[in-house]
């Protein structure tokens, strides 16, 4: 079933009204977006660089391991070197504040019809040329209007707006790590569980101790070839799928999110590839979402994913072994429905990031008492 792009925007409003919470009746600290650029960034000494001497730095957190000379920036724009100390301007300072359903991150098989209290800063270790929030991912955060959010602040107002977990979501949470981890380790006290929204561009040893704080991590995998990641993301593919087998090793809960642009990414022997390669190394439990790509950004010159694409690499990925395979971006696909892989009834049916049924008990398959891998309470 293929719908036009009006079509999906007025089931998603609808399932939105359902399932939203605005944020209301902030405290003035919380809500009051700094007016003045001085007052955009922050000055919080970055966790993983390493002094070079002639007060150069290089920093640890992505890949790209950035040499910055004294008063610069690396690639995310988000640290600056001050005299030999790398310092992240962007702590406390989150230029996106909602409240959404768990399911638009998209979580699937984490505490299902529940919010999540979702914060991103400006800044972004890759240049994806088809970014739906380039708009705060490739600006400065001089560039974008920002909120007084202290970690303690955004634990508040979880609470405050009965949101069962907090999601670093929307650009890049590598960027805001400092940030991030310092959340997440307040909100696990809290009995809130962090989650992460992320393309996992990032080194092993600050991945591996934020582990340690989160619950769930998501991971836009972009394609399944370098070429794809250095033409289209600026980046590169192999340090992303290091860093899935780490999450898998940390015990992490850990689901997947590939976005289908065609002609690019949507050949089906790379997708058999794909499948292949998450179900030796990952687990055929680890959930993989197939989702609809429509023109965005730099990328405009290409149409929607047809439906039937995405049809077809559901097919490819569960004829692989695989045992959650979902659709996203088409509200009203059977391929939203969670399905038991014993039983194959449907235990947990969606439209976009409505909850319309669900029979997963205690962690288990409602009908016939397969354990369901994920999160559930």
């Amino acid at each position: 079933m293929q719908v036009t792009r009006r079509e999906f925007l007025r089931r998603v409003k609808t399932a939105l009204a359902a399932s939203f919470c605005p944020l209301v009746a902030w405290g003035s600290e919380a809500r009051r977006p700094a007016q003045a650029a001085s007052a955009n960034t922050s000055w919080h000494e970055a966790r993983y660089y390493k002094q070079l001497g002639l007060q150069r730095v290089k920093c640890l957190i992505c890949p790209r391991e950035c040499v910055v000379d004294d008063v610069e920036r690396g690639y995310c724009a988000t640290k600056e070197n001050r005299g030999g100390k790398y310092y992240s301007l962007v702590y406390g300072k989150p230029c996106a504040v909602h409240v959404d359903p768990i399911e638009k991150k998209p979580f699937f098989h984490v505490l299902p019809g529940t919010r999540a209290f979702s914060i991103a800063t400006a800044g972004c270790c890759m240049e994806c040329k088809y970014c739906q929030n380039w708009d705060i991912s490739q600006f400065r955060p001089e560039q974008t209007r920002n909120y007084d959010l202290s970690p303690a602040e955004v634990v508040r107002q979880a609470k405050r707006t009965r949101s069962r977990s907090i999601a670093f979501t929307y650009s890049e949470p590598v960027v805001f790590y400092e940030y991030m981890y310092d959340t997440a380790r307040l909100a696990k006290q809290e009995g809130i569980h962090p989650v992460v929204v992320t393309s996992a561009y990032i080194c092993e040893e600050p991945l591996r101790d934020l582990c340690h704080q989160v619950s769930a991590i998501k991971v836009d995998l972009k394609a399944f070839t370098e070429k794809f990641y250095r033409e289209i993301c600026d980046s590169t593919l192999k340090p992303v799928l290091d860093a899935l087998q780490v999450i898998k090793e940390e015990r992490v809960w850990l689901e997947i999110v590939y976005l289908v642009v065609p002609t690019l990414n949507d050949n089906p022997a790379e997708i058999k590839q794909l499948a292949r390669w998450v179900k030796a190394n990952l687990g055929p439990g680890v959930p993989v979402h197939f989702t609809r790509f429509y023109p965005m950004y730099k990328l405009k010159n290409l149409p929607p994913t047809p439906v039937s694409t995405l049809e077809r690499c559901r097919t490819v990925a569960l004829e692989q072994g695989l045992h959650y395979v979902y659709l996203g971006n088409v509200p009203g696909h059977p391929g939203e429905h969670t399905y038991c892989p014993h039983c194959h009834k449907p235990v947990i049916k969606r439209v976009a990031y409505y909850i319309k049924e669900n029979k997963v008990r205690n962690g288990k398959c409602g009908y016939c008492g397969t354990r369901l891998p994920g999160l559930w309470t």
